[in-house]
This record gives structure tokens, sequence and C-alpha cells, in this order.
């Protein structure tokens, strides 16, 4: 959760803390990759979606080669998949234009504009390509965007209603909202212009009576008064967000590996195959690499798989789908449909177009199946349509024809490990070109190791199906051509008839059908989770709920060079599409430069990270691991998560049985007794903060503080969800506007956080965040500018200089110190 943190008694944008204790850099490079659906249809369950936590890899193994998928594809699965794909709605359907935007009407009636810009996005979306209603959508949208402030999309939403027919005698309105939207903007000369156009309209419409054309008429002189006003007496220009001073960062580009640092070199040996390690010593905060991903997806929200039903019932909850780009992954209130389906959305017209040439003409009528199938197989099918076919076709027929060496990954380490460190060495590092560079491209991924050798039988088996339904439906559907690049960007309307056998694939479809069934294996050990912090609630309260969400799935394939370390030194971090790794400590020259899959020696025990990271095939060795097995030091979870005695409060030791370790205490009780107590105080927190939900935080607190005085009574003073009530009581008391109280106990929570992740962890950056602006509405001027200034040091070295978060700092600190010398000298 967050506080909005005000000047001048007026909330700033984007302002609050975001409250989420596990937003930090262990969970954003958390992955997750979707267990098949033709296995959920043989065993009658739906498909679910498992956490994966990396990327990383080479070469390939001859066992995808060899299966030839079309041989071994069972008739009988067509059915299965056929009604796994009603559950998924991707086209366009009238029935459910109508229903969003009533619903939206009703939310724009309660004033709750956010939502109703939300149902006519989603009514625009389902609205057939040609329909009159669609500029309805957009129009009844632009009265919602103007409501909430964001006058410039408001006016493209005009602009779209105008190009989509909105009726000529709804236009009036339409256009006074375009002129006093111009004129929130400052655009007088736009604005009166607007203003001449409506009165040509009520001039050529002839007598106006009615109430609603008299509201007209009033309307429209009061903003011609409006502007005369403005003209005579001007406003001065208004500081805004991006006038605070920003730091830029500068790099040194390597040469050898693109979008990293000159301080960074490609090395490879046969134990840890390609890394990269620092060329020179490097400093906190220092930005090691940026990538645009090669390929991403946005990940589906779960609402738009429907419960089988034969009633159609519509959801209006949000989802991903509907609050990002499909292209960019920038946030959007106001998105463009696709023109073909009702799923993909996008922030512009640019976008929609780009998305269009390069891979959506080929997925859009895919869409349910897709859905289906999940996001791994959706991320398959799009980095082939990007690569091309005669990329593809090439780097495909590489794998069957070059050194069969080459093709056996002991015989590659061997091979790879006897080469010089130099230049011409790296030319045989998988990955790099004739030059010897390793460059964000379609050969790096095609690279990445799939461990074909590795995975079961049935999952390669139900991986292969999976792909074989996308190439089938793609040539059922006369998209064959587009797939191979062979057509303009002009949509097929009719299917191709093919001389082939019913059912079989083309030479060439099978080529693609193979290098799809890599990637999908690929992803297990590859994939990278693109993470953001999220409101989960919208509203006019002090306090914005938030949460880390997965965005989407993508292959990065220079970040993929990064092998893991259960304690890593870099953080990463997104924006839209791009990844940015920095240093979070100092790196020696020599050193490894290495960053974390998801288990962290911080939140788990070495047990726990072991058989999480079994998914990537690899036993972790790094030196938190190696300090936890070999030299028998208990984890920092071990000794801190740990029950103490109810009669003297000293810690507890032993396995099932626990015993006081006070020799003159004698007290003693049972390991399972205690977990039982620890359960039912996480579910008694859990019921407190669903009163919070519910606006009932005078309950909240009295049970939370309940729930204190019993924790204390097992738990040590330094537990994890000794520090979890902390935080939840400061954000009750934040909800109710008690600042002093809040930062009291977020204080007591930071100081649990610290013993858990470090004084300079990315944890606490986050929790200080929280504290700055709580500080901040409590006007304790002094204490929340020594806490910005400790807050802006940890998240620029985590999340650089130009992140939200420090932006948001700088603004209060400049808040703060344009407060009068009388207020800061009483503070």
């Amino acid at each position: 959760w967050s506080c909005r943190w005000r000047s001048g008694g007026c909330a700033l944008p984007g302002a609050g803390p975001r409250w989420n204790r596990r937003c930090g850099s262990g969970w954003r490079r958390r992955r997750c990759t979707t267990r098949c659906a033709w296995a959920a249809a043989s065993s009658g369950e739906r498909r679910g979606e498992r956490e994966r936590e990396r990327e990383g890899g080479l070469e390939r193994s001859g066992a995808v080669r060899g299966a030839d998928p079309v041989s071994r594809r069972p008739e009988a699965e067509a059915p299965a998949l056929r009604r796994l794909c009603r559950r998924a709605r991707a086209g366009k359907e009238p029935a459910a234009a109508r229903f969003y935007r009533e619903e939206g009407n009703r939310s724009f009636g309660r004033r709750r504009y956010a939502a109703a810009a939300r149902l006519y996005s989603q009514a625009a979306s389902h609205e057939l390509p040609g329909s009159p209603e669609v500029s309805v959508c957009f129009a009844n949208r632009s009265a919602a965007l103007f409501h909430l402030g964001h006058f410039e999309e408001c006016l493209e939403d005009i602009a779209r209603a105008e190009s989509h027919g909105y009726p000529d005698r709804l236009l009036p309105k339409v256009l006074l909202r375009k002129a006093e939207c111009l004129l929130c903007l400052g655009r007088l000369q736009d604005a009166a212009d607007a203003l001449s156009v409506v009165e040509n309209k009520i001039a050529m419409a002839g007598i106006m009576t009615s109430p609603a054309q008299q509201t007209l008429l009033k309307k429209l002189s009061q903003l011609k008064i409006k502007i005369q006003e403005k003209e005579s007496c001007p406003e001065p220009a208004r500081e805004t967000r991006g006038d605070i001073q920003r730091k830029s960062e500068f790099w040194e580009e390597n040469d050898s590996i693109s979008g990293a640092s000159s301080c960074l070199r490609l090395n490879f040996d046969t134990e840890r195959g390609r890394h990269l390690v620092a060329s020179e010593d490097i400093l906190p905060g220092q930005s090691l690499l940026e990538e645009e991903a090669f390929v991403s997806v946005l990940c589906p929200g779960d609402s738009l798989l429907l419960q089988d039903s034969a009633e159609t019932v519509w959801d209006t909850q949000v989802t991903n789908a509907d609050l990002y780009c499909h292209h960019c992954l920038r946030q959007v209130l106001a998105s463009v449909p696709c023109q073909g389906c009702s799923y993909a959305k996008y922030c512009s017209q640019i976008c929609a177009d780009v998305a269009w040439q390069q891979y959506h003409r080929t997925e859009c009528s895919l869409g349910a199946l897709l859905l289906t199938l999940g996001v791994f197989c959706h991320v398959a099918l799009r980095t082939v349509l990007l690569a091309g076919f005669a990329e593809v076709s090439r780097l495909v027929e590489w794998s069957h024809n070059g050194d069969r060496d080459l093709q056996d990954p002991e015989a590659r380490c061997k091979h790879l490990s006897e080469a010089p460190e130099t230049r011409a060495g790296t030319r045989g590092i998988p990955g790099c070109n004739d030059n010897g560079q390793y460059q964000s491209s379609y050969q790096a991924v095609f690279n990445l190791l799939p461990h074909t050798e590795k995975h079961s039988p049935e999952h390669k088996f139900f991986c292969m199906l999976s792909v074989v339904a996308i190439c089938q439906q793609l040539q059922e559907a006369g998209l064959e051509a587009a797939v191979l690049n062979q057509e303009s960007s002009e949509r097929q309307s009719k299917p191709k008839t093919c001389e082939k056998t019913s059912g079989e694939l083309s030479p060439e479809m099978k080529t693609m059908a193979e290098a799809m069934l890599r990637h999908v294996l690929q992803l297990q050990c590859n994939a990278q989770a693109i993470t953001v912090m999220q409101e989960s609630e919208s509203g006019d309260g002090a306090v914005v709920n938030k949460k880390p969400v997965r965005l989407a799935t993508a292959f990065f394939p220079v970040l993929s060079l990064l092998n893991h370390s259960c304690c890593p030194n870099t953080s990463v971090s997104f924006s839209g599409t791009t990844a940015t790794v920095r240093a979070s400590q100092p790196i020696p020259s020599g050193q490894e430069i290495f960053h974390c899959y998801g288990p962290h020696r911080c939140r788990m025990r070495v047990a726990e990270r072991q058989q999480l990271l079994s998914q990537y095939f690899f036993e972790c060795r790094c030196q938190a691991c190696c300090d936890e097995l070999e030299s028998d030091v208990k984890s920092v979870v071990s000794l801190r998560n740990t029950f103490c005695c109810p009669g003297c409060r000293a810690p507890m030791q032993g396995e099932d049985m626990l015993c006081c370790s006070n020799e003159a205490c004698a007290i003693s009780v049972s390991r399972e007794s205690l977990s039982c107590r620890l359960q039912d105080l996480q579910q008694r927190i859990k019921r407190a903060l669903e009163l919070l939900r519910d606006r009932k935080a005078d309950q909240a607190i009295k049970m939370l503080l309940k729930c204190q005085v019993d924790a204390e009574c097992f738990l040590s003073p330094e537990h994890l969800l000794m520090g979890e009530l902390e935080d939840h009581l400061a954000q009750v008391y934040a909800t109710l506007g008690k600042w002093q109280e809040a930062a009291r106990h977020l204080e007591r929570s930071i100081e649990i956080v610290e013993m858990h992740h470090g004084p300079s962890s990315i944890e606490i950056g986050h929790e200080l965040f929280k504290l700055a602006q709580i500080l901040f509405n409590g006007f304790a001027v002094s204490e929340a500018l020594s806490t910005i200034q400790r807050a802006e040091e940890i998240l620029s070295v985590h999340c650089g200089p130009q992140s939200p978060q420090i932006q948001e700092l700088q603004e209060m600190k400049t808040c703060l110190s344009e407060l009068p010398r009388s207020i800061l000298q009483r503070t």
C-alpha cells in the first residue's frame, strides 16, 4: 500500500509509498511457465501457470531435431483442444460491446470515471470494424478522460469519434468538450477555432429551443468568456514533473556485447558456460547492461478464461490485457483496439500498426488458441515471426549440418574452453557472430540452451503437440505465406487450398515448428518475467494499494548471460520492454557478474533454494549455498525466523521437540504446536487486513494489536512476521491520517527488514521510500529530508537516477525546501 503525499492540500500525481514488502530484487526476476493445455484436458483440471526464476544458456541437442512432430500427432487430441479454446474469448462480439458500454454508462453516472474509461475501452475492442457504435464508445470515453484531467487523451478520443462517423446531431456537445480541453491546455486559439465550428453547426441546425440545446448554448457562451479572460490575463507557465532536473547515465558501450558496458567481458568455461566478468573495478549503482527484449508477450489475466457454461457471462474485472499496450507494455487508460480481435490493445495507432506489420497480422485469428496454450507457446510463435523465415531456416539448417561436435554439449564445452580469450576466441561461443560480437539477435536467442535431454518425455511431447496445433491452424487459415514472409501486409481473408494430405504440414512449416519447439523448451530456463508495481485498487483516500505484477514474458539474450547467485551483486529493473542491470555492491575486476533467479539467501533456507533451482537443471554452488551446506552455518532465515520460549523469551532449540535454550527454564513444546499457532496468527492478520479493505480501520487496529501481543509470546523479536505486523499497523494508521503513529510503527518494521536484508538492500530502499512519505504528510520536515536522502542513495543504486521513485523523492525534497523559513525552524 502507499499513502498519497500532499502539497498545499492537493494530492500530487503519482504520489504515494508503494506498500509491499515483496517487491525486492528477487521477486522481480521470477518467471512463469504454463502447463500445457493438453495436459489440463487429460486431467480435467484448469490450465495453470508456475512461477519461473531465470534465463541463461546456450545450445541445442539433436533430440529436438530428431523429433518429427507431425508423425507423432494423435488425432484424438484435437477435440480436447477445441473444447478448451471455447473458454477463451478473443473475437469481436457486439453483444459484449453493448454490455460493456452500458456498464461504462453506469460507472460514469456514479462518477467512477477511471472504471468508466476502462469499460468503454472494452466496448470499443468488441465492436465490429466499421460499426457506428465504435464512435459512441470513443466519444463516451473522451467524457470520462476529461473528468480525469487527461486532456490530451480526451482530444485523441474526440478525433477518433469524428473519424469513425460520430452522429452530426451529437457533435456540438463533443466539440464543446474539445474546446474546453484546449482551453485547459492553454491552446487558446485552437479553442476559439473549435468554438467557431460549434457555432457554425448550431447555425446550420436552426432554432434551438429544447432544454438540452439551451444548455449547449449556455456552455458555448461560458467558454467564449473564459477564452477572453485568459487572453487578457495569461497564466504563468506551470512547472511539470518533467521540469525537475534529471541525472543522465553515461557509459562507454562494449564493442563485443550489445547494450553492455565496456567494463564487462564475455567468458566461457566448462563449469559455468557463458558468463560475464568485470574487466575493471565497478562501483555500486553503475549501469552494466541495458537491453531491449528481443520478444515480449503480455501475460493475460485469468478473467479472460471463462468457466465452461452455455450462458455468456461478461467479466468487468480489469486485467493486464486492459491496462497495458500489447506491443510496448506502456500503461494505458485509453487503448486503441485491434481491428480484427477483441484481445489486443495498444497505446497508440503507431504501436498498433507496428505490431500488425511485425507479427499480429498472423497472430490475430489465433487469439483463442494462443490464450489456451499459454504464454510460452505465444512467445515461441512471436519469436519466429520477428526473426523471419529466412533467418529461422538458416539456423535450423545450421543445426542440422554443422559440426557434430558442436551438437554435443560436452564436446562443445571442451571445444570452447580450449579457445583463447580474445575477440577471435569468442567467435566460437554460441550466439556470437563471425566478428566475435554477441548481439541481442535471433542468433543469440536460437543458441540459448533448451536442455532437451533433461526435460521429461511427457513434457516434450505436450510441447510438440502445442506447437503443431499452432502451425496447423496457421496453415488451415491460409496464413502460411504470411508466416513465411511471402505476402504484403494486407490481411488474408480467404484460406488457401493446399495440395498436401489433410493435416500434414508443409516442409517450410515443419522448419518453423522445429524452431518453435526449441523455443518452448528454452523458456523454462531462459524466460525473463517483466514485472511492474501496479495499483490493486483506485480511490481518493490517503492509502493506495500496490502489488508486484508479472506483466510479460520475454527473451533477453544478453541478460541471459548472467549466472545465478543466491547472494547476487546486481539488481535488475524494467521500463517497458527494456531491462537495466546495475551493480548493487562493489565488484572488483575479475569477479563474475551474478543476479538472482528468485531464491535468495535472505528469503529462503538453502534446501528450499536448491529445490526451486532444480527446474534450471543445475545445482547451485554459490558462496551462500556453500557456506550453509559445507560449514554447517545456519542461514539468515533460520537464525531470525525462530520461535522463542513462551516463558522466558529465550530462543527455542531442537527439531521435532523444541526446548528452551535457557538452562534455568525447563519449558519444552512440540514444533508442530508452535507451527499451528503461527498459522492461526497469520489467518487472523489476514482477517484484519480484510477489515481494513472494508474501511473498518478501528476494528483492524484492535485485531492487529492483539495479534502483536500474541506473537511476542512465541516468536523471536527479529522474526519477519513481527516486522510485517508493524508494517500493517503503519498502514492502518496512515489510512486514518495518524502520521506520527504510522511513522513509529514503520521505523520498527524497517529495523527488522534491515536485519534480514541488509542496510543497503532494495527492500530497505522501498521501506524508506514509504517512511519519507509518511514523514512528509506529518510535516516532520527534518526527519523527512534525512530519510529522503538515505532512500535516494539506496534506490539510485538499484533502480537508477531516473526511476519514478527517485523523481518522486526529489519532488518531495523540492516541496519541503520551499516551505517558509518559520515552518522549517519550528520543525
